[in-house]
């Protein structure tokens, strides 16, 4: 069967050519007569594998020298409870800017270890627009801020860095990580899953400024503190091996790609050319601000819903999935992260006018 444009919110679509490699070297990786899969994660094969997975980060990021970098397991979601344990140390609140579902799940949990203050909100809004900064009320005790860049479900997306007016700046970067440049010195963490941008699903990057380490309170366990992970370089526990290695392969196409910058420029002209489409048709429709339109996640609407199922059902029919939207949300979204090709973009673009053109 030929392969299909896959418009997944995560597990993502993969690069062809990060698929082909690893199947390549499925069996044997580079004469050691193993898979990735079977070696150990202390061997000499495996320890070269993650030295490059870090290295390749820091290049491409642009990570200065006084950030580690943790490559753990429990997805985002876990460090939503992480993130507060590790930070607070003698504070006893943090700023959260909610901006969406995933927002509102970070805060949740971090409500279990400290108050949490609610910078901002665009829920009267129904998460379709980012409330301006000028509104935000941000504690000048609390120990962070907190903001999630990209939301996957609503399709709001910051276009610029917060001013977090001097507290270490924290980020969900899950679904928008390597699409677009940033300055990671502006952040004192950044955290990512991996299964948007960055590979299969079951790696989470933590990415730590130095001087936020050390805060834990002995209650902690050893796997949820950042210090005990970064003196055991990740590997407290086994890793998630494979899903490192498929990491690694997607770094090195990203460098093949030109970088980031570049990568950055394509998924501009992806998204215009899709909320073009959108904008000028009667039967479709996004209800996101124009100023905060996600570049990786376009939901939208048929304006007769009767027609959803039908939608679906003809777009798998043309190689087309993965297009239903969140069911906070209904209706379609199509994800287009880094190794969504421009040809997946204008087959959807021509199946949308076609199905609106016939319905």
């Amino acid at each position: 069967m030929a392969r299909v444009y896959n418009f997944s919110a995560g597990p993502s679509m993969l690069p062809q050519a990060v698929l082909e490699q690893a199947q390549s070297e499925l069996l044997d990786f580079q004469g050691s007569g193993m898979s990735v899969m079977e070696m150990s994660h202390r061997g000499r094969y495996f320890s070269e594998i993650a030295q490059a997975l870090e290295q390749d980060l820091r290049d491409i990021m642009r990570i200065p020298t006084n950030y580690r970098m943790l490559f753990l397991q429990g997805g985002a979601s876990a460090q939503f409870s992480f993130i507060p344990q590790n930070l607070l140390g003698e504070k006893t609140t943090a700023c959260y800017v909610n901006t969406g579902a995933w927002s509102q799940k970070a805060m949740q949990d971090a409500q279990h270890y400290c108050e949490v203050v609610v910078s901002a909100s665009a829920e009267e809004m129904n998460f379709t627009c980012i409330p301006h900064s000028s509104l935000w009320h941000i504690d000048p005790n609390a120990a962070y801020l907190h903001y999630t860049s990209n939301e996957t479900i609503h399709g709001v997306e910051f276009n610029a860095v917060p001013d977090a007016q001097g507290l270490p700046l924290v980020c969900d970067m899950s679904s928008n990580i390597l699409s677009r440049h940033i300055d990671v010195a502006d952040f004192g963490l950044i955290y990512a899953g991996s299964q948007k941008n960055m590979g299969p699903a079951g790696v989470t990057l933590v990415i730590v400024r130095e001087d936020l380490l050390g805060k834990c309170a002995n209650t902690v366990p050893a796997l949820f503190n950042y210090s005990e992970q970064v003196k055991n370089q990740s590997m407290l526990n086994t890793p998630n091996t494979y899903s490192w290695y498929l990491m690694g392969l997607v770094l090195k196409w990203v460098q093949a790609q030109g970088g980031i910058e570049a990568l950055e420029q394509r998924n501009i002209a992806k998204a215009a050319t899709l909320y073009e489409a959108i904008d000028a048709s009667s039967l479709y429709h996004n209800p996101v601000d124009k100023t905060c339109r996600s570049r990786m996640n376009v939901p939208f609407v048929l304006v007769d819903e009767t027609l959803d199922s039908l939608f679906l059902k003809e777009a798998q029919a043309n190689g087309l999935q993965e297009l239903k939207g969140h069911r906070m949300v209904g209706g379609m979204r199509a994800s287009i992260y880094n190794a969504m090709p421009e040809s997946g973009i204008e087959a959807l673009i021509h199946f949308m006018q076609e199905f609106e053109r016939t319905h």
